[in-house]
This record gives C-alpha cells, structure tokens and sequence, in this order.
C-alpha cells in the first residue's frame, strides 16, 4: 500500500477536525478516531466530496487493546501512518478538595495514558521505516498548574514529560516527535455557549484561536526538514497575558 496516513485520536468537533482537514487537504489518507465514532461521519463525508479519503472509528484512547487493535488494523488495511496526533483535551476543573481519586485517574487516562499507548504503537510501525511524525496536543496546564486544576494540569505534565522524552529517544531514529501548547481560547460552540461575554469581546480584536490557523501548524510540523526540526511550539493569540 502506498497511501500515506494521518491518524489523529481525539478528532472532536473543533481542532481535532480542522487537523483532520488539513492533512487531507495535503494529499493524506486521514484516520479519526473518537469515543462516538458516529459523530464522525459528516467530517468524513466532507472530506470525502472535497476529493479527500477519510476512515472514522470510535475508540476509547485509554483502552491498551483498543489503541493497539485500531494501529494495526490501519496499518494493514488502510496504509502506513505517517502522521499521528493526540489530541484529547480533559480539560476538568476541579478544586483539590472536591478531586476524588477516582475523578484525577480518569483525567490521567484522557490525557496521559491514551497519549503513551498511541505513541508507543505508532512508534513500532514507524522506526523499521525511520520515518513519521508523532504530535501531542498540550495546553497551558503542560507549563504551569492553576488553581483548580490539579488533576488536568498533572496529567498534561505527564503527557509533555512524555513527549520529550519519546522525542529524545525517537529523533535520532527518524521519528519527529512534537509537543503544542495551546494557550488560549478556542472557538468552538462549546467556549461559545459557556462564554458568550468573553467570546464576544475576544472576537471584537481577532483574539480567539481559530482552530483552522492551529492546524495550519500540525502540518508545519510534519513537513519541517530534518536539520531543522521543532521539539515544541506554543500558539497563543496575540492579546493573550503569558
């Protein structure tokens, strides 16, 4: 098979779909992946009628056999991945008194542990080839933690103190590995319907992210050469305090 395949896992209805379209746009067989796959099938048909190939699972990330059934199932039926990116947010706020176990476990799972099962079974495929690139969506809470959000900023400091050191040891192997912080608001209809004072006032002065312009940069990423290639990158818009 020659086709060459994007994978994003945590294709939500915002970024995850814009990275989608992009990679399609450039000539990828694309491969989205969410807990309801059925939500999926109007971005597949979209890309489908722009001239585009688009094939869309449900999977949940956190499930070891799951990640790795859906990997091989792609790379024998579909093509080799070539691209894969993390993008599941669980993005819960939670007072440090009000955390049960059982609640900063979940998040863990959503955002670190899904993260280290699909780059551990894409790297497989990947370094016999010495080729492929592996994006981890991160956040502000992969740089600093906020009060009232101990467990999603724990788990996206995993999930970045994964990704340099999946990049560190994949690099000299052929694999780009790569970590994007967003820093800001997205706009999405559900940062629209939460805040529509704040989205409104954003809009007045372009300083809500568009999640068209982030995908921009996830292919960016992928196309970069060799000697010169980007561990990190933060993305925020320009009226945003950091």
């Amino acid at each position: 098979m020659t086709n060459k395949v994007a994978l994003i896992i945590g294709a939500g209805d915002s970024l995850g779909s814009s990275i989608a379209r992009v990679f399609a746009n450039d000539g990828f067989t694309v491969v989205v992946a969410r807990r309801n796959g059925d939500k999926l099938s109007e971005l597949a048909e979209e890309i489908k009628k722009n001239g585009g190939d688009c094939f869309f699972y449900s999977l949940d990330a956190r499930k070891e056999d799951d990640v790795i059934s859906l990997i091989n199932k792609i790379e024998n039926e579909i093509g080799e991945i070539l691209v894969a990116v993390y993008n599941i947010g669980a993005n819960i706020r939670y007072g440090i008194l009000e955390t049960t176990s059982r609640k900063y476990y979940k998040v863990w799972e959503m955002a670190a542990f899904g993260a280290f099962l699909m780059g551990r079974e894409v790297a497989k495929k990947m370094v016999p080839r010495k080729k492929g690139t592996i994006i981890f969506t991160g956040a502000s809470a992969s740089v600093r933690g906020k009060e009232g959000f101990a467990a999603f900023s724990g788990a996206k400091h995993a999930k970045r103190a994964l990704s340099q050191s999946m990049a560190r040891e994949l690099g000299p192997k052929g694999i780009h590995v790569a970590h994007v912080v967003i820093d800001g608001a997205i706009d999405t209809p559900w940062v629209n319907e939460l805040f529509p004072d704040y989205v409104k006032e954003k809009k007045k002065v372009d300083g809500l992210m568009n999640p068209d312009d982030i995908a921009q940069n996830y292919l960016m990423i992928h196309n970069q050469p060799k000697n010169a290639w980007t561990y990190e990158i933060d993305l925020r818009p320009w009226v945003e305090t950091w």
